[in-house]
């Protein structure tokens, strides 16, 4: 451990820093002191509360020389995903609030315009930084402007498609655009030192660059001259750099640079204010700097709850029941055992979708495709055409991108892909951007497509059996966080498309889709033992093919039928479960328990359920409003 819990007496370079005005008041000999306390601040402050620590803390010095360097807001600062901004809001009058990161009512966990002049954009998915920054660029431009526009997008985000063919577009064109590559993983260049350094310098200062323009300008004229000396020159810097492919596209290469020198950082990016065109600045950094577990295991300390500054451990519940995610990686080893035609994918998401554990038991079997949503699920067609059986262990929100693969590459060909959903519904502290709140909407609409949602880890384990026994392409949706303790032994497939009633009732309907079953249960026993109220309790299990059949048995004419879905209201499956019920001649109030067409703020899962009326309490609510009307 090299971090001690320190106070703001103990920071006062750090606590001067009110916003980037004062941070330019500094000298330059005085950031390395900067960071090391923002290091530590950082480190000290999420301990209690958790975050996506081990980014922010590769970035620090980069945060500081870019509000150095530039002048936001009025350059414009976009950092991909968002979750390395942490040293970006402490420099731009966020610092105080640090300890609010995540919480109800407090800091977003990522870039949020609504938050600050200073987040030029809003992110919390990969690869979409370059886009946006060419945006901004060209927007300059058109309106005849002039500040700079910046992406800072990781070696992990660059693997998506989306981040090149924005390099792609802009390479193609002249509009002055900055791309810093964070590179944590030494991925493209693992040697950097005073050589490599100098060199970036070197490449980047006027005189290097009026020589290369004189040297353009006199070749122009000379029939073939130019194309020889491009040639010449692309060979000798494809030796000395590895910034040959975005030279090719049209970029500038500039790099590597060690992205925790300031003397170097400092120079490179005032260099780089004057170069013309679009520019790629290749920045070495380490996840996770300043904290040596961070350091040794990047994957875990990406971001998680509260851990001990003196253990450098994560705190954990040892009496918490284990997660639907757990659960999901472990009934889906134990069913590989028996199915060697099984195969596990993950856009790079082995660790937060359990196959972590899976890939320890059958690495020729999980296949980490990357920040690649679109490909992976296409891939998993392909593997599906092959005879194998893709599981594609995905979160919710991230499915969304590869929406048009699923339906023309999977559904319009009835593939057999699982599509296993994590942190389907409300996520909590990640917020908007993470909550897995459309697919039940965006899915149900696809022919061909069976959608299950258990109401616990037993029907979840079951669920995946059925997925692998039933053909075309199928979806299990299940939440963040802990089950309820009830793991199942064995696996046995359910009635495709049959509900399950538990409880009959002579004054109205409860259906409950997925995991809100416990609200949705407890709330039909406080309205009987409060209010003498007997309704029917249905747990829904299938969203698709829909069992009318037994919801419509069950529905009393004249009595409220009520539907629990974690998803958006409009488009979920209440609105077909209504429509069914008016159809078959039922009359009476309909109660639709579900997400508003807003996006949720960020809190824990329960503040945003509470706030929602998604609770028990909420439902209980609901319903006595619709009586007393």
């Amino acid at each position: 451990m090299n971090a001690s819990m320190n106070s703001p007496e103990n920071m006062d370079l750090l606590f001067s820093i009110h916003g980037v005005t004062d941070l330019k008041k500094l000298e330059a000999c005085q950031l390395p002191t900067l960071a090391k306390q923002m290091r530590e601040y950082l480190i000290t402050t999420l301990a209690p509360i958790g975050g996506h620590l081990g980014a922010g803390l590769g970035v620090v010095e980069l945060s500081i020389a870019l509000h150095y360097i530039y002048n936001s807001p009025d350059d414009k600062i976009i950092w991909d995903v968002g979750h390395q901004a942490y040293p970006h809001k402490m420099l731009t009058g966020r610092l105080e609030a640090m300890p609010t990161m995540r919480q109800y009512g407090g800091l977003n966990g990522f870039t949020k315009r609504k938050e600050s002049e200073h987040d030029a954009f809003g992110a919390g998915h990969a690869s979409t930084s370059i886009s946006a920054a060419y945006g901004f660029a060209v927007g300059r431009d058109l309106q005849k402007q002039n500040h700079h526009s910046i992406a800072i997008i990781g070696d992990g985000s660059l693997g998506g498609g989306m981040a090149f063919e924005a390099l792609n577009h802009a390479g193609a064109n002249n509009n002055n655009l900055l791309v810093i590559l964070n590179d944590n993983e030494m991925s493209i260049a693992p040697n950097v030192g005073a050589m490599s350094s100098y060199l970036a310098r070197l490449i980047t200062g006027k005189p290097y660059t009026q020589a290369k323009d004189l040297a353009k300008n006199i070749l122009n004229k000379l029939p073939g001259a130019f194309d020889v000396a491009k040639r010449v020159e692309e060979h000798v810097k494809g030796m000395i750099t590895p910034g040959t492919l975005f030279e090719e596209i049209g970029f500038r290469y500039i790099g590597p640079v060690d992205g925790h020198n300031f003397d170097h950082l400092l120079a490179t990016l005032e260099n780089c204010k004057d170069l013309q065109g679009p520019v790629l600045l290749h920045v070495l950094t380490k996840k996770g700097l300043g904290f040596s577990p961070a350091e040794e295991d990047p994957e875990t300390w990406h971001g998680l709850g509260p851990y001990c500054l003196e253990s450098g451990s994560p705190i954990k519940n040892p009496s918490a029941p284990d997660s639907y995610t757990n659960v999901f990686a472990n009934t889906l080893a134990d069913l590989a055992e028996v199915d060697d035609k099984i195969v596990a994918i993950t856009a790079a998401m082995p660790g937060g979708t359990g196959l972590s554990r899976f890939a320890k038991r059958f690495p020729d079997r999980c296949i980490d495709v990357g920040i690649a949503e679109q490909h992976a699920l296409t891939f998993a067609g392909g593997l599906a055409c092959a005879g194998m059986k893709p599981i594609v262990a995905i979160y919710s929100t991230f499915l969304q991108r590869a929406y048009d693969q699923i339906i023309h590459d999977i559904c319009i060909q009835n593939l057999h892909v699982i599509m296993c959903l994590d942190r389907a519904g409300i996520v909590g502290a990640d917020g908007a951007t993470h909550t897995g709140m459309f697919d039940i909407a965006f899915l149900r609409c696809l022919p061909n497509m069976t959608i299950m949602c258990p109401k616990d880890e037993i029907e979840l384990s079951h669920m995946l059996k059925t997925a692998l026994d039933i053909q075309g392409p199928v979806a299990i949706r299940y939440p963040r966080g802990s089950g309820l303790g009830l793991p199942a032994e064995t696996y046995a497939s359910l009635p495709l498309g049959q509900a399950e009633v538990l409880e009959t009732g002579s004054e109205g309907l409860i259906v409950s889709v997925g995991t809100r079953f416990e609200d949705a249960k407890l709330a039909q026993q406080t309205l009987k033992d409060a209010d003498k109220l007997e309704l029917g309790l249905i747990n829904l299990r299938f969203v698709k093919p829909l069992d009318v059949e037994t919801i419509v048995s069950q529905l009393v004419v004249g009595k409220p039928l009520v539907v629990v879905e974690e998803g958006v209201s409009q488009g979920g499956i209440g609105e077909k479960i209504a429509m069914k019920a008016y159809q078959s001649g039922w009359s009476g109030e309909f109660v639709h328990i579900a997400m508003p067409d807003a996006f949720p703020e960020h809190g824990t899962q329960e503040e945003i359920l509470r706030d929602l009326r998604m609770d028990a309490a909420g439902i209980v609510a609901q319903v006595r409003g619709v009586l007393k009307s």
